[in-house]
Formats: structure tokens, C-alpha cells, sequence
């Protein structure tokens, strides 16, 4: 199981697009891509039958776009989803707040980094998320514009303890596992720990939706 490849499904209209992915990942140890698809539909099909472990699917798509594509293959609805992360050039809101509703598990623009697609396909595998820290800002600054307000140290709802919301600040603003490791000083099994008990007390699937819950009850601030 652990010297398994991370089989990827790459789908966007444009050739140059999935081949530079495809370059990308086949060039890593852990991860193959296992088909393509230059339009929607066809990444539904490809993914319903070869069951990859992450599909990177473009928004913008003939015959379904990446919205709808996600909805199909991850949606509240879908009895045994796959895991979608959205790749896009497009930053708007409201494709972020539809793809997360829809079920993807992360993120990211295309200008993002070849390391930062790396670590979104395998944050995806293992049930994790990554949402590209661009995106991150955008929506912080979008709730700093409805001016939401921040009552400090005090979860909105009660269930989170203090450290529990440490955590959730640095998993609204792109910090990884390690990373929260670091700046709080805690274990990496502490802070997965902690993640797995905010799942459970929140109700939710995953670090992207203890995002989303932090963006929407204001416990975030752009500052950090």
C-alpha cells in the first residue's frame, strides 16, 4: 500500500495544459497520471471508470464545466466520491465557494508552483486538502470587506477549545501539517490529533471545510 502510486486524472481543454501537468507528475516517485480528458464529460466517464485517487479538473470545460464535473464526482449526493481538486486560472469567489460546496478537496490556480500541484494530488490522496494560499488571501479579504468582526480566543459556537482554534487560524490561511507543527511547537501526530477532533466537534469532512467554517463564522483575520 505504501509504495503505491498516487493514480492522477487530468482534466482541462488544453493540450499544453495536461501535458505540462502530466510532465509535472509523472516525474515524481509517487504519482502517475493514469488518463486525460479535454472536456468535462469525458472526465466524468474516465473517472466513474478508472476510480483514480484525485482528479484535477479545469473550471472553465466544454459540454460540463469543472463546477458541475466536481458535483458528479464529489458532491454531498455521491455515495462513494472521489477526490477533486480544482485547477483553474480563474480566482473569482464565487467559483472557490461553489467548488467547495460541490465537494472538492482543494484549490489552486494555475500559476500556482509545481510544487504546490505536488503537494495538492498528494494532500488529496491521503484525505487531506490544500487550498493555494492565493486563494486563501482573497477570501480574507473579501470577509474584511464585510467587515465581520472577531471576538478574540472565543469560538463562535463554544466547541472549540483555545488551541483547537489556533489550529483552525493556521489551517484557514494555507498552513500545512508541518508547518502548524512548527509555529505552535506541537507533534505532527498532536496536530493530526487535533484536526481529527475539530472534524468530529465541527462536523465536517476535511481542512478545507474547517476552512470554509472559519472564513464564514469571521474567526480569521488577513493578518494572520
Amino acid at each position: 500500500m505504501s509504495n503505491a502510486k498516487i493514480r492522477v486524472l487530468v482534466a482541462d481543454d488544453q493540450d499544453l495544459v495536461r501535458a505540462g501537468f502530466r510532465l509535472i507528475l509523472d516525474a515524481q516517485p509517487d504519482v502517475e497520471v493514469v488518463a486525460e480528458a479535454a472536456d468535462g464529460a469525458e472526465c466524468v466517464d474516465a473517472a466513474r471508470r478508472l476510480r483514480p485517487d484525485v482528479c484535477l479538473v479545469d473550471i472553465r470545460m466544454p459540454r460540463l464545466d469543472g463546477l458541475e464535473v466536481t458535483r458528479l464526482l464529489a458532491g454531498p449526493g455521491v455515495a462513494d466520491p472521489v477526490n477533486v481538486v480544482v485547477v483553474t486560472t480563474f480566482d473569482q469567489d464565487d467559483y472557490v465557494s461553489t467548488a467547495l460546496r460541490n465537494g472538492a478537496c482543494g484549490f489552486l490556480l494555475k500559476d500556482a508552483s509545481p510544487a504546490l500541484l505536488i503537494e495538492a494530488v498528494r494532500a488529496a490522496a491521503r484525505g487531506d486538502a490544500l487550498v493555494s494560499p492565493a486563494v486563501t488571501v482573497r477570501l480574507l479579504r473579501r470577509l474584511e470587506e464585510h467587515e465581520r468582526t472577531v471576538v478574540a480566543g472565543v469560538p463562535v459556537d463554544g466547541a472549540l477549545s483555545g488551541r483547537e482554534l489556533d489550529i483552525v487560524r493556521l489551517v484557514a490561511v494555507g498552513r500545512t501539517n508541518q508547518e502548524i507543527c512548527d509555529e505552535l511547537f506541537l507533534s505532527l501526530s498532536s496536530v493530526k490529533t487535533y484536526l481529527g477532533r475539530i472534524q468530529g466537534k465541527l462536523g465536517v469532512r476535511n481542512r478545507v471545510e474547517i476552512a470554509a467554517w472559519a472564513w464564514e463564522k469571521g474567526i480569521v483575520r488577513a493578518a494572520g
